[in-house]
């Protein structure tokens, strides 16, 4: 692709600016992309946008996200705002034509995420849904692992997704605790994360029976002015079975003291077992029931050179890939999408298929029976 494509960001938070540093940095790690050009940063006020946009290296701020829509110099637009803004923002780039790097979860409602993907879908334009712990190159080893039978056939799954950014009780109510601000609580925030490693590694789930609890119902309000309601979940959990017949479990918190992200799981199989946590993102533990059995155990594979594309980043093993890490491949993959016309992983497509989980739990939750979930 001959064309440079321009590039508009909605957001100057901490995942603005992990996007901004993944436009930034994608070409001169992956190299072999199109030319792409940091054109306009949006957000309110103006001298936040102007300030932002020079210190992200944007060529200008902007405090109105709807300049992006007629601008022919801008192709590809990130929305990286509160989740009450995505649907809007991204109907409104989709119908302009504009490629769209959109942060999870899509949207409020299972409905709303449901007219994005047919609106992307109708419209022939590129999405990209912000997934990034999929794009960790241990994680593919993860996947290659099964595939290539080294535990054999996989028999359970189990996962857990737990921080603590909301365990104490005293932290002020913001909007992540409203329901028309936020949607969903830790399952629309960290379970869908999870729910995204699941289907990479088990594929499609095919019914679940859902729980959830809010741990803290009421939160002191930031103006002193009395405690304001928490209405979504603080945790949640889900007895899955997958398309294959093969059972699980997933769980999420984000009250669990101690816990920064520790997004984990397991996957037994009938010849061994593979076990990841996201806190030590870097490392792979595998126990394969081969050998003798007095020498048999867990082994750690530490990420490296081997597991593409680590080596873009760093030619030898042991010193580490991080979290903004993942971002530049994830820019990597919509960039590389465009340019060869395929659809990028997770689309907006592939990304409805974890809401429809996460909103299935809360279903299952709130009547108490087994939800099958639709096609």
């Amino acid at each position: 692709m001959s064309e440079q494509l321009g590039i508009g960001l909605i957001g100057t938070g901490y995942m603005g600016k992990t996007h901004a540093l993944a436009y930034r940095n994608v070409q001169a790690v992956m190299g072999g992309l199109p030319s792409i050009r940091l054109k306009t940063l949006c957000d309110t006020p103006r001298a936040k946008a102007e300030e932002m946009a020079s210190q992200f290296g944007f060529e200008q701020g902007s405090d109105d996200w709807r300049s992006l829509l007629t601008d022919p110099d801008i192709h590809i637009v990130s929305v990286t705002t509160p989740n009450q803004l995505h649907k809007e923002m991204a109907l409104e780039l989709i119908a302009a034509g504009k490629h769209v790097w959109c942060e999870k979860p899509m949207a409020l409602t299972l409905e709303d995420a449901t007219e994005m993907e047919a609106a992307a879908r109708a419209a022939g334009v590129h999405t990209l849904t912000g997934y990034n712990y999929v794009k960790n190159p241990i994680f593919k080893l993860a996947q290659d692992l099964i595939a290539d039978g080294a535990i054999g056939a996989p028999v359970h799954f189990r996962g857990w997704v737990d921080e603590d950014y909301q365990a104490d009780p005293n932290l002020p109510w913001t909007w992540r605790a409203r329901l028309k601000d936020a949607g969903l609580g830790t399952l629309g925030d960290l379970g869908c994360h999870l729910v995204s490693m699941a289907y990479g590694l088990m594929g499609p789930i095919e019914s679940l029976i859902g729980d959830m609890q809010t741990v803290h119902a009421t939160r002191p309000m930031p103006d002193g002015s009395g405690h304001g309601d928490v209405e979504n979940e603080d945790t949640a959990s889900a007895l899955v079975r997958f398309a294959s017949g093969v059972q699980g479990s997933i769980s999420t918190s984000r009250s669990a003291w101690g816990r920064k992200n520790r997004l984990a799981f397991e996957v037994h199989g009938t010849k061994g077992m593979i076990c990841f946590d996201q806190e030590r993102m870097n490392e792979l533990q595998l126990y394969e029931n081969s050998g003798p059995k007095a020498q048999q155990g867990f082994k750690t594979i530490l990420a490296g050179p081997e597991h593409a594309p680590y080596g873009s980043f760093c030619p030898a093993a042991g010193h580490q890939l991080g979290f903004n890490d993942l971002k530049v491949i994830e820019a990597a993959e919509l960039l590389s999408a465009i340019s060869e016309n395929r659809a990028a992983y997770p689309d907006f497509t592939a990304a409805l298929e974890f809401e429809k989980v996460i909103h299935a739990i809360a279903q299952s939750a709130r009547t108490g029976t087994r939800v099958t979930i639709g096609g």
